[in-house]
Parts: C-alpha cells; sequence; structure tokens
C-alpha cells in the first residue's frame, strides 16, 4: 500500500508539471492584445511598416503596389500571418500573395494556409493565411530554418488586367503566434537575434558618446525581450521525469526487497 501511495504522489507531481506545458500549447496572451495598428504600409524592405504582434495594420493602397511591413517573431512562437484585402466594386479577376521573409530576407515557406488566392470578377475582397514553421533559437548556417529576428511581409497582386492598375484597395494584416513550448526546443542559440542594424548598430554603442543617437533600422521586439531558447519547458518535464524516475525505484524497491528473513523461519514474537 505505501509503494502504491508513492507511484500516486509521483503521478501528481507530474500532473502538475505538465500544468504550464499545456497552457503553452494556447495562443500567447501577449500575441493578442495590443491596440489599433499602424495605418500605412512601406513600399521596400527598408521602409515596411513595424507592427506588434497582436496588432491589426492597415493601407490604402493602389491595385500593383508593393506592399511592406515588419514583426519581430521569437524562439518558440509558430507565426501566422493573415491578410485581407477589399477590392473595388467592378474589377476582372486578380491573384494576391503574401510573402513572409526573416531578418536576411531569405524567404519562408508557409506550413499550410492560403498563401495565394485568386479573386474572381467583382469579388469584394480576398483573403489569405501563411502559417509559418516554428521559429528556432539556432540553426545550421546552410539551413533555411526561421530564427528570432524580424520578419517581413509582402502583399502585392500577381496578375491583372491593364484596366483594373492603379484601382484603389484595402489592405488589412494582423500576425499573431502559438508558443509551441518545448517541444521545439533545441540545443545552442544565437548570439544576436537577426534584426537589421543590430550588429552595425552594437559595434556604435560602444564607440559612440553618451549623448551622440544611433540609427534604428528596426526597434520593434518581443514584449518580454528576446529569449534566444534559453529557457522551455522542456526543463520541467525534465526536472518531473527525474524526481518520477527516482520515486519508482524506491517503491520497486520497497516491493521486491522482502521482509529480510531466511525462508521458514517465522517471525519473532
Amino acid at each position: 500500500m505505501r509503494a502504491i501511495r508513492v507511484l500516486g504522489v509521483a503521478l501528481l507531481t507530474l500532473g502538475l508539471a505538465a500544468t504550464p506545458a499545456a497552457a503553452d500549447s494556447s495562443p500567447s496572451p501577449e500575441a493578442t492584445g495590443g491596440g489599433d495598428g499602424p495605418t500605412r504600409a512601406g513600399t521596400s524592405f527598408r521602409t515596411a511598416t513595424e507592427v506588434e504582434q497582436g496588432q491589426t495594420a492597415t493601407a490604402r493602397a493602389s491595385t500593383g503596389d508593393y506592399l511592406y511591413w515588419s514583426f519581430p517573431a521569437d524562439a518558440g512562437q509558430r507565426p501566422t500571418v493573415r491578410a485581407t484585402v477589399r477590392l473595388p466594386d467592378s474589377h476582372a479577376a486578380e491573384t494576391w500573395q503574401i510573402d513572409v521573409y526573416d531578418g536576411l530576407r531569405r524567404r519562408q515557406a508557409c506550413q499550410y494556409g492560403a498563401q495565394t488566392r485568386k479573386a474572381g470578377a467583382d469579388t469584394p475582397s480576398v483573403e489569405l493565411e501563411c502559417v509559418l514553421r516554428t521559429v528556432r533559437a539556432w540553426s545550421e548556417p546552410w539551413a533555411n530554418d526561421p530564427l528570432p529576428g524580424t520578419y517581413y511581409v509582402r502583399l502585392t497582386a500577381l496578375r491583372l488586367s491593364p484596366a483594373d492598375l492603379g484601382q484603389a484597395v484595402d489592405a488589412e494584416l494582423r500576425i499573431e503566434s502559438m508558443d509551441m513550448g518545448g517541444a521545439a526546443a533545441v540545443d545552442g542559440s544565437l548570439s544576436e537575434p537577426l534584426v537589421p542594424g543590430i550588429a552595425a548598430r552594437a559595434a556604435s554603442d560602444e564607440a559612440r558618446d553618451d549623448d551622440s543617437p544611433t540609427a534604428v533600422l528596426a526597434g520593434l521586439e518581443p514584449e518580454d525581450g528576446w529569449t534566444s531558447g534559453w529557457w522551455s519547458d522542456r526543463w520541467v518535464w525534465t526536472a518531473a521525469g527525474g524526481a518520477l524516475a527516482a520515486l519508482a525505484g524506491v517503491a520497486g524497491y520497497r516491493l521486491t526487497r522482502g521482509s529480510g528473513r531466511p525462508r521458514g523461519v517465522p517471525p519473532t514474537a
């Protein structure tokens, strides 16, 4: 009976340790707040408008323009980019697409989602979605894995009739992330996130006077700062697994050690 109680305590310990891991599988609460987002979009990588995760960015543009936004994504997050384009009342068939690039301007593949969609003639709007792979804390130099840093979103129309060029459209963009927890954790981390200008800014901070300004090419970062994979709920699972193994070993020893008396010798009074 005592061994059973020991195993029960061990299972309860594991259940309590699993609670934060289960909570991490839901969308991050930091990614669902925020107020109104920016009301414009950039026209290139260098002029991309910064957007916080959880904000809704809007822009008034002309059909045929390239619209750019940027947002920060940290290790363990799986960003989802959603875009809605409201089209003119009268137009021919159009094809719209969103592309996502990392801080090195490498195009990132979408795990799933309608990255490209065709809007039929006179369709009022078109909705696009791109679910990226989970951002890793570290990767091989030759790999194309998403890494912590700034990400760029480009929205544009691919196929247009000449009559539709220049017509006014309204674009709406929203980025949210799901925290994937320790299942996505890897050993290793980047020395710096892939943020444009961060290396030059760090060097200038060492050489500049206290009163001289520094250029900031991308100023947004996660609310809690860049973690670079130093912590994940895998630590909790490892500790809980070690405790469970120790308790199971004690219980097994108590069940198998016997009373310590030679066979056939009755217990003493």
